[in-house]
C-alpha cells in the first residue's frame, strides 16, 4: 500500500480523523490488570451474552512489559458487521466508536486510556493477539526486544498513533512467528 493509499484508508476508517499524539511508554504498572478487570466487567454488563469472549491484550496484559498506559481489550462477538447487536450498548456504557474497518471495530474511552477491539468469532487477529500476549508472558528475550523497540520508537515524533503502531510491525511479525511456533508445540489451541 502506498503512503497515499494508506492515508486515504485511514481517513476512511478513523472516526473523527487522524489525531496528533505524543507516545509515552511507561514502566509496568501493577494496576493494569485491575483496570482491565473493571473494564471487562463493564463490557460484560453492557453486552451480556453478545460478548462471546473478553480478553486483556496488548502490552499492559504482559507482566513486566513497558507499555503505553492504555489498556487494550479484545471482545469477540458473533458478527462484527452487525453493529446494532453491540455498539449501542457499548456507547451507553461510555465507549466511543473510533475505528470502523472491515472485520474490525475499535471503541475507546473518552479519556483514551482504554481501547476495545472487536472481532467476529474465528477471525485470525484473535489468535494473533492471544498468541503474542501469551508468548511475551512466557519469553523474556522477546519481551525485552519488544520493550526496547517501543521505547526507541516512542522517542520519535508521530503524526498519529497508527504511524507508531505501523512502525512496530516488523518486530511484531518476528515475535509472532516465534509465538505461533511455541503455540503449535504446546498443543494449546484457542
Amino acid at each position: 500500500m502506498t503512503d497515499v493509499d494508506r492515508e486515504a484508508y485511514l481517513d476512511s476508517v478513523l472516526i473523527g480523523g487522524r489525531e496528533p499524539v505524543t507516545i509515552v511508554v511507561t514502566d509496568p504498572d501493577p494496576e493494569w490488570p485491575a483496570r482491565f478487570r473493571a473494564v471487562r466487567d463493564r463490557i460484560r454488563a453492557a453486552l451480556g451474552s453478545a460478548a462471546l469472549d473478553v480478553e486483556h491484550i496488548g502490552s499492559t496484559s504482559v507482566p513486566g512489559l513497558a507499555a503505553k498506559p492504555i489498556v487494550d481489550v479484545l471482545v469477540v462477538v458473533a458478527d462484527v458487521e452487525d453493529e446494532p447487536a453491540y455498539l449501542p450498548a457499548l456507547e451507553d456504557a461510555g465507549f466511543v466508536l473510533r475505528v470502523r474497518e472491515p472485520e474490525h471495530r475499535m471503541v475507546r474511552t473518552p479519556g483514551r486510556d482504554v481501547h476495545v477491539h472487536l472481532y467476529a468469532a474465528g477471525h485470525r487477529a484473535i489468535a494473533d493477539y492471544l498468541d503474542l500476549r501469551d508468548w511475551l508472558r512466557h519469553d523474556r528475550a522477546d519481551r525485552e526486544l519488544y520493550a526496547r523497540t517501543k521505547r526507541d520508537l516512542a522517542r520519535r515524533p508521530w503524526s498519529d498513533m497508527n504511524d507508531y503502531a505501523d512502525a512496530k510491525t516488523d518486530v511484531i511479525r518476528e515475535v509472532l512467528q516465534r509465538a505461533r511456533s511455541w503455540r503449535a508445540t504446546t498443543g494449546d489451541r484457542r
